[in-house]
C-alpha cells in the first residue's frame, strides 16, 4: 500500500502489484490483499501505460465479486469496483458503488472523488468540484489529495477556465509531483494559454514518469461516450499534440 500511495506512475504501480502478488502467494485467501491488488490493477489499467485495459478490468471485477460474495460490506471493495466502472463507460453504476462504499464507511474520502470524476465523464464538469472538495474536507492530508486537486483542474480545463486550471495543476504538483497524467493535462492547459515552452517541459517531465504515454493510448482510454465530454477531450488531445506528446 505504501508503494501504491507514492504516486500514479508505472514504476510505483509495478512495485505495489509485486508486493500484493507476494502477499497473495503467502495467503491466497487474504481479502485485504485481493482488494489491494484489484485497486492497483485498476490504477495500472487506467494510467495510459498499458494496452490491455479491458482484460485487466474484467479480471479486477471477477476478483472483487469474489471478495464481495464473502464480505458484502467491504467498503473498499465497493469503492474499487466503482472506480473500475467509472473508468469503463459505466458512470451510473460507478456512482452507485461509490455511494454504497460511503454508506458503509463515511470516511472513505476517495469515493467522493470518484463521484466527482464520474460527473466530468458524463459531460458535467461543473459538478465535479463540490465532490472533490468534500473528499479534501474528509481527508485533507490524504495521499490521493493531489489527484483530487487535479480532478478539479481537469474540470476547469473542460470548462475553458484555463488560468484557474493552471493554478490547480500547480497546486496538485506541489502536493505530489509523481502523477504523470496530471503533467500531460497541465501541458495541454499551458498550450491553451500560449505557453508552449513550458508545455513541452511538462510533457518531458510526464514522459520521465510514464514513458508509455501516447496520444493513441490517451484517446483509446476515453472513459465515456458522452458527446460533450468527447468534444472537450479532443481539444485537450490537440493541445497535447502541440506540446509534442508522442503520437504512438
Amino acid at each position: 500500500m505504501a508503494w501504491f500511495n507514492k504516486g500514479r506512475n508505472p514504476a510505483n504501480s509495478d512495485r505495489a502489484r509485486g508486493f500484493f502478488k507476494r502477499a497473495l502467494a503467502l495467503d491466497p485467501d487474504n481479502l485485504a490483499a485481493v482488494v489491494g491488488m484489484a485497486c492497483a490493477e485498476v490504477q495500472a489499467a487506467t494510467g495510459y501505460f498499458l494496452d490491455d485495459k479491458a482484460e485487466r478490468i474484467a479480471s479486477v471485477e471477477t476478483n472483487l465479486n469474489r471478495v464481495l460474495s464473502q464480505s458484502p460490506n467491504n467498503a473498499l471493495a465497493h469503492h474499487c469496483m466503482g472506480k473500475a466502472e467509472v473508468q469503463t463507460k459505466r458512470g451510473a453504476q460507478g456512482i452507485a458503488e461509490s455511494e454504497r462504499a460511503l454508506a458503509l464507511n463515511p470516511n472513505l474520502a476517495s469515493a467522493h472523488a470518484v463521484i466527482g470524476l464520474a460527473k466530468l465523464f458524463d459531460g458535467h464538469p461543473e459538478e465535479t468540484e463540490s465532490h472533490e472538495l468534500e473528499a479534501l474536507r474528509v481527508s485533507p492530508y490524504d495521499t490521493e489529495a493531489n489527484v483530487w486537486v487535479e480532478y478539479i483542474a481537469l474540470a476547469k480545463q473542460h470548462l475553458g477556465a484555463y488560468e484557474e486550471a493552471l493554478g490547480l495543476y500547480r497546486r496538485s504538483k506541489e502536493l505530489n509531483p509523481n502523477y504523470a497524467t496530471g503533467r500531460f493535462n497541465m501541458a495541454a492547459t499551458l498550450v491553451e494559454l500560449g505557453r508552449l515552452d513550458e508545455a513541452r517541459a511538462e510533457v518531458q517531465a510526464g514522459l520521465a514518469l510514464n514513458p508509455g504515454f501516447t496520444i493513441r493510448r490517451y484517446r483509446a482510454g476515453a472513459q465515456s461516450d458522452n458527446a460533450v465530454f468527447l468534444k472537450r477531450r479532443e481539444q485537450i488531445i490537440e493541445a497535447m499534440r502541440k506540446a509534442e506528446v508522442p503520437e504512438q
